[in-house]
């Protein structure tokens, strides 16, 4: 007989109560992690504070620079120096988790909604409707993700919205793989075969006990997605294929301030250390909620 899951569903009960005890259950163990977890939180939530209100955190304007203030090193009128034009770094920073992050929220919502269908109708269904959507979703995973995404990115055009897009499509196939196993496992619990056993139909049944027993892992997945997302946009903006100038773009910043990285080191240091800081921090938080649901 298989083990029950931690929350047991009735027939009556929603499926957002069933995944909503399930996630504060993983919560509340993951909340008892260590201090490098709590640092991980800490590094999310002042992005996405950034993100939310930079108006609040600087005066300054991210795209005007400031005449006669040219490649001034960090200081105190400037806490991370200026650009070739003038403008104040720690400016172009705290805005450009605004596009950062909103793109990385596209990419992985893209990913999750989509893998998830693929993956729920794959694992429920079963038979022909299984095999012609994983082998789909093996063509996408033979195919390298920053190649998948340059190719949809140069048919879509440039920009942070279209960049996300074009990360988010190169991680469904992820998505819709791992949901698609779990549904599988869940799909043959006792208590699945019961709800069919006392009359229950296919679709019912699937959204209020298949799918929130499923998406544990799922989520997890999408946190370390969240920071592959913002990896990969930040490497399409550094290519050149992400947000124009003067947008203050996270691998955009990168890119103007290599030309200047042996008398402005500061132009491409302190970006990608932002960069790796969020993507660091989201890959422990996805270890954590991980290990939690374990």
């Amino acid at each position: 007989m298989s083990a029950l899951p931690d929350t047991f569903p009735s027939l009556s009960t929603p499926a957002s109560s069933t995944l909503a005890a399930r996630a504060h259950s993983v919560w509340r163990r993951a909340r008892r992690g260590p201090l490098s977890l709590w640092l991980a939180w800490l590094v999310l939530a002042a992005v996405a504070l950034c993100a939310l209100a930079p108006g609040l955190l600087t005066h300054f304007s991210p795209v005007q620079g400031i005449a006669g203030q040219q490649l001034q090193a960090p200081g105190a009128a400037h806490w991370l120096g200026t650009d070739a034009l003038g403008r104040d770094v720690y400016t172009r920073v705290v805005y450009g988790a605004v596009h950062s992050l909103s793109g990385a929220f596209v990419a992985v919502a893209m990913g999750l909604v989509l893998g998830t269908l693929l993956g729920l109708i794959a694992g429920a269904s079963g038979g022909l409707v299984d095999d012609a959507i994983m082998r789909l979703v093996d063509v996408l995973l033979s195919v390298p993700a920053l190649l998948l995404s340059l190719a949809i990115i140069i048919i879509l055009g440039f920009g942070t919205i279209n960049a996300a897009i074009a990360v988010g499509v190169a991680s469904i196939a992820g998505f819709a793989r791992l949901l698609r196993s779990e549904v599988v496992r869940v799909r043959r619990s006792d208590y699945v075969e019961a709800a069919f056993g006392s009359g229950g139909r296919f679709w019912p049944v699937l959204w209020r006990h298949v799918l929130p027993n499923s998406l544990t892992s799922v989520i997890a997945l999408a946190a370390l997605q969240f920071g592959s997302a913002i990896l990969a946009i930040s490497t399409l903006g550094f290519l050149g294929y992400g947000a124009p100038p003067p947008t203050p773009e996270w691998g955009l910043l990168i890119a103007e301030g290599r030309n200047y990285i042996s008398t402005a080191w500061w132009l491409t240091t302190v970006p990608g250390l932002v960069v790796v800081l969020v993507v660091l921090s989201a890959n422990r938080i996805s270890a954590a909620l991980h290990k939690a649901n374990a």
